[in-house]
Protein backbone atom coordinates (compact mmCIF):
# COMPACT_ATOMS: atom_id res chain seq x y z
CA UNK A 1 0.00 0.00 0.00
CA UNK A 2 1.54 3.33 -1.06
CA UNK A 3 1.68 6.59 0.84
CA UNK A 4 -1.19 8.08 -1.15
CA UNK A 5 -3.47 5.17 -0.24
CA UNK A 6 -2.57 5.41 3.44
CA UNK A 7 -3.11 9.16 3.62
CA UNK A 8 -6.36 9.03 1.70
CA UNK A 9 -5.42 10.80 -1.51
CA UNK A 10 -8.19 12.87 -3.10
CA UNK A 11 -10.43 11.25 -5.64
CA UNK A 12 -10.77 12.53 -9.19
CA UNK A 13 -13.80 11.20 -11.03
CA UNK A 14 -14.12 8.35 -8.54
CA UNK A 15 -10.49 7.24 -8.99
CA UNK A 16 -8.04 7.72 -6.16
CA UNK A 17 -4.85 9.66 -6.99
CA UNK A 18 -1.79 7.58 -6.23
CA UNK A 19 1.88 7.82 -6.93
CA UNK A 20 1.87 4.52 -8.81
CA UNK A 21 0.94 4.12 -12.45
CA UNK A 22 -0.09 0.85 -13.93
CA UNK A 23 1.24 0.80 -17.52
CA UNK A 24 -1.65 -1.43 -18.63
CA UNK A 25 -4.38 0.80 -17.17
CA UNK A 26 -5.24 3.15 -20.02
CA UNK A 27 -8.83 3.92 -19.03
CA UNK A 28 -8.50 4.28 -15.27
CA UNK A 29 -10.28 7.66 -15.10
CA UNK A 30 -13.19 6.76 -17.36
CA UNK A 31 -16.23 5.27 -15.64
CA UNK A 32 -17.15 1.83 -16.96
CA UNK A 33 -20.51 3.03 -18.28
CA UNK A 34 -18.75 5.53 -20.59
CA UNK A 35 -15.67 3.43 -21.40
CA UNK A 36 -17.70 0.56 -22.76
CA UNK A 37 -20.93 1.91 -24.23
CA UNK A 38 -23.55 -0.58 -25.24
CA UNK A 39 -24.67 -1.08 -28.81
CA UNK A 40 -23.34 0.68 -31.89
CA UNK A 41 -21.46 3.62 -30.29
CA UNK A 42 -18.25 1.70 -29.56
CA UNK A 43 -16.12 3.35 -32.24
CA UNK A 44 -15.87 7.14 -32.36
CA UNK A 45 -17.39 8.02 -28.99
CA UNK A 46 -15.08 5.75 -27.01
CA UNK A 47 -11.99 7.13 -28.73
CA UNK A 48 -13.05 10.73 -28.04
CA UNK A 49 -13.75 9.95 -24.38
CA UNK A 50 -10.40 8.17 -24.02
CA UNK A 51 -8.54 11.06 -25.68
CA UNK A 52 -10.29 13.54 -23.36
CA UNK A 53 -9.37 11.38 -20.35
CA UNK A 54 -5.72 11.22 -21.45
CA UNK A 55 -5.60 15.01 -21.82
CA UNK A 56 -7.27 15.43 -18.44
CA UNK A 57 -4.71 13.11 -16.86
CA UNK A 58 -1.90 15.56 -17.68
CA UNK A 59 -3.46 18.37 -15.62
CA UNK A 60 -3.59 16.46 -12.35
CA UNK A 61 -1.82 18.10 -9.41
CA UNK A 62 1.45 16.45 -8.47
CA UNK A 63 0.66 16.82 -4.78
CA UNK A 64 -2.07 18.10 -2.53
CA UNK A 65 -1.06 20.80 -0.06
CA UNK A 66 -1.95 20.07 3.52
CA UNK A 67 -2.28 22.80 6.12
CA UNK A 68 0.74 23.21 8.40
CA UNK A 69 0.49 21.44 11.71
CA UNK A 70 2.22 24.27 13.58
CA UNK A 71 2.45 27.98 12.97
CA UNK A 72 5.68 29.37 11.56
CA UNK A 73 8.18 30.71 14.08
CA UNK A 74 8.39 34.50 14.34
CA UNK A 75 11.30 36.04 12.42
CA UNK A 76 13.49 37.00 15.42
CA UNK A 77 13.07 33.54 16.97
CA UNK A 78 13.82 31.80 13.67
CA UNK A 79 16.96 33.93 13.22
CA UNK A 80 18.15 33.05 16.73
CA UNK A 81 17.42 29.36 16.09
CA UNK A 82 19.41 29.34 12.84
CA UNK A 83 22.30 31.08 14.60
CA UNK A 84 22.20 28.50 17.40
CA UNK A 85 22.15 25.56 14.99
CA UNK A 86 25.18 26.95 13.13
CA UNK A 87 27.07 27.49 16.40
CA UNK A 88 26.27 23.98 17.59
CA UNK A 89 27.32 22.47 14.25
CA UNK A 90 30.66 24.32 14.31
CA UNK A 91 31.20 23.26 17.93
CA UNK A 92 30.60 19.60 17.09
CA UNK A 93 33.00 19.78 14.15
CA UNK A 94 35.66 21.43 16.32
CA UNK A 95 35.22 18.81 19.03
CA UNK A 96 35.60 16.02 16.49
CA UNK A 97 38.73 17.63 14.98
CA UNK A 98 40.17 18.13 18.50
CA UNK A 99 39.56 14.46 19.31
CA UNK A 100 41.11 13.26 16.06
CA UNK A 101 44.14 15.57 16.49
CA UNK A 102 44.60 14.28 20.04
CA UNK A 103 44.46 10.67 18.87
CA UNK A 104 46.97 11.45 16.09
CA UNK A 105 49.29 13.28 18.47
CA UNK A 106 49.22 16.44 16.35
CA UNK A 107 50.39 19.85 17.59
CA UNK A 108 46.94 21.17 16.58
CA UNK A 109 45.23 19.22 19.38
CA UNK A 110 45.72 21.81 22.13
CA UNK A 111 44.49 24.85 20.14
CA UNK A 112 41.51 22.82 18.92
CA UNK A 113 40.57 21.77 22.46
CA UNK A 114 40.73 25.40 23.62
CA UNK A 115 38.65 26.59 20.66
CA UNK A 116 36.09 23.81 21.24
CA UNK A 117 35.68 24.92 24.87
CA UNK A 118 35.09 28.50 23.69
CA UNK A 119 32.70 27.24 21.02
CA UNK A 120 30.81 25.18 23.60
CA UNK A 121 30.25 28.34 25.63
CA UNK A 122 29.10 30.18 22.49
CA UNK A 123 26.76 27.32 21.50
CA UNK A 124 25.23 27.30 24.98
CA UNK A 125 24.70 31.06 24.69
CA UNK A 126 23.08 30.51 21.28
CA UNK A 127 20.64 27.94 22.66
CA UNK A 128 19.76 30.23 25.57
CA UNK A 129 19.36 33.11 23.11
CA UNK A 130 16.66 31.15 21.26
CA UNK A 131 14.77 30.57 24.50
CA UNK A 132 15.07 34.19 25.66
CA UNK A 133 14.13 35.60 22.23
CA UNK A 134 11.07 33.36 22.15
CA UNK A 135 9.98 34.45 25.62
CA UNK A 136 10.48 38.14 24.82
CA UNK A 137 8.60 37.83 21.54
CA UNK A 138 5.70 36.06 23.23
CA UNK A 139 5.51 38.70 25.94
CA UNK A 140 5.61 41.62 23.50
CA UNK A 141 3.49 40.37 20.63
CA UNK A 142 1.70 37.38 21.38
CA UNK A 143 0.21 35.29 24.11
CA UNK A 144 -3.37 36.47 23.87
CA UNK A 145 -4.80 33.37 25.51
CA UNK A 146 -3.48 34.43 28.91
CA UNK A 147 -5.91 36.88 30.57
CA UNK A 148 -3.16 38.98 32.17
CA UNK A 149 -1.16 39.20 28.96
CA UNK A 150 1.00 42.30 28.74
CA UNK A 151 0.64 42.26 24.98
CA UNK A 152 -3.12 42.64 25.19
CA UNK A 153 -2.91 45.73 27.42
CA UNK A 154 -0.24 47.28 25.19
CA UNK A 155 -2.33 46.68 22.08
CA UNK A 156 -5.41 48.15 23.75
CA UNK A 157 -3.41 51.27 24.70
CA UNK A 158 -2.02 51.62 21.15
CA UNK A 159 -5.50 51.30 19.66
CA UNK A 160 -6.87 53.94 22.03
CA UNK A 161 -4.10 56.41 21.15
CA UNK A 162 -4.54 55.76 17.40
CA UNK A 163 -8.28 56.41 17.71
CA UNK A 164 -7.63 59.70 19.49
CA UNK A 165 -5.09 60.74 16.84
CA UNK A 166 -7.53 59.95 14.02
CA UNK A 167 -10.33 61.88 15.75
CA UNK A 168 -8.04 64.91 16.17
CA UNK A 169 -6.99 64.70 12.49
CA UNK A 170 -10.63 64.53 11.38
CA UNK A 171 -11.49 67.57 13.49
CA UNK A 172 -8.57 69.52 12.01
CA UNK A 173 -9.63 68.50 8.49
CA UNK A 174 -13.20 69.69 9.15
CA UNK A 175 -11.90 73.06 10.32
CA UNK A 176 -9.72 73.38 7.21
CA UNK A 177 -12.62 72.50 4.89
CA UNK A 178 -14.85 75.17 6.40
CA UNK A 179 -12.16 77.69 5.63
CA UNK A 180 -11.60 78.66 9.21
CA UNK A 181 -15.28 79.45 9.83
CA UNK A 182 -15.00 78.14 13.36
CA UNK A 183 -12.36 80.69 14.37
CA UNK A 184 -13.30 83.64 16.57
CA UNK A 185 -10.88 86.15 15.06
CA UNK A 186 -8.90 86.40 11.83
CA UNK A 187 -5.69 87.73 13.35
Amino acid sequence: MGTAERRGAPRVGGARLTGHRDPEATDRDIPESVAEPSGQETGVLTQEVRRGAREQRHYRPLWVEEPARRRRLPDPVRTAAVRAVLLIAVTLIQAMVAFLCTMAGSWLAFPMVISSVVSTIAATWGALDVWVTRQVWNQRNGVVSVPSSTARALRRERRRSRRQERAAERAQERIRRRGGAGQLSHS
